[in-house]
């Protein structure tokens, strides 16, 4: 590899800041999903939490969250969140990343954060095609108390809600024009 790579000027090039996308929502929104066509679409890294837990601690979500119980596990999402340094990357959240107020911040300061809301009856359908995904959730809790807890938490923090009860395309399309709005503001 040439040397001059790693000239100061051409690295302070490459290391300048650039917002990243955030996908927030709950299980069965369609995160992952539409995460990984809108970076293909942006020519954009894409990066999903989730798996990175899955990665550091070498097991599935499921048996992740049994094993450390549900307040170990939302300390666990929050530092993999904390360490994330990214730019130019759509990140695809876990649902109930938005319990830590932290980590929320410091997803504010690496970008957009947009919500992907979808209705109840829709989650419901999509969670139970993948019932071991491994959902944050309290004992005894169901998804309907979940999604109540969550939206107000979903909406406070997000910059742009959006629909996933449509396609896929039209559901990146619109994120796409939302963001180039928001860089016309910003010229």
């Amino acid at each position: 590899m040439p040397s001059n790579l790693f000239d100061p000027i051409k690295r302070s090039f490459f290391q300048q800041k650039q917002k990243c996308i955030v996908l927030i929502g709950m299980p069965g929104a369609g995160k992952t999903t539409i995460g990984q066509i809108l970076a293909k679409s942006l020519s954009w890294a894409h990066v999903d939490t989730d798996f990175l837990l899955q990665s550091y601690f070498g097991t599935d979500l499921e048996t992740l969250r049994q094993t450390l119980g549900l307040e170990n596990f939302l300390q666990a999402e929050e530092k993999i969140i904390l360490d994330l340094k990214l730019n130019r990357c759509v990140i695809s959240t876990g649902g109930s990343v938005v319990y830590s107020s932290q980590a929320m911040h410091y997803l504010q300061q690496l970008g957009y954060i947009i919500y992907l809301q979808a209705n109840l009856q829709l989650l419901q359908a999509r969670i139970q095609k993948n019932p071991n995904r491994g959902l944050a959730i309290k004992p005894g809790q169901n998804i309907e108390q979940v999604f109540k807890e969550r939206e107000p938490l979903y909406k406070k923090y997000s910059q742009f809600t959006i629909t996933t009860e449509t396609t896929i395309d039209n559901t990146v399309r619109e994120i796409i024009q939302w963001l180039s709005l928001q860089q016309n503001e910003k010229s």
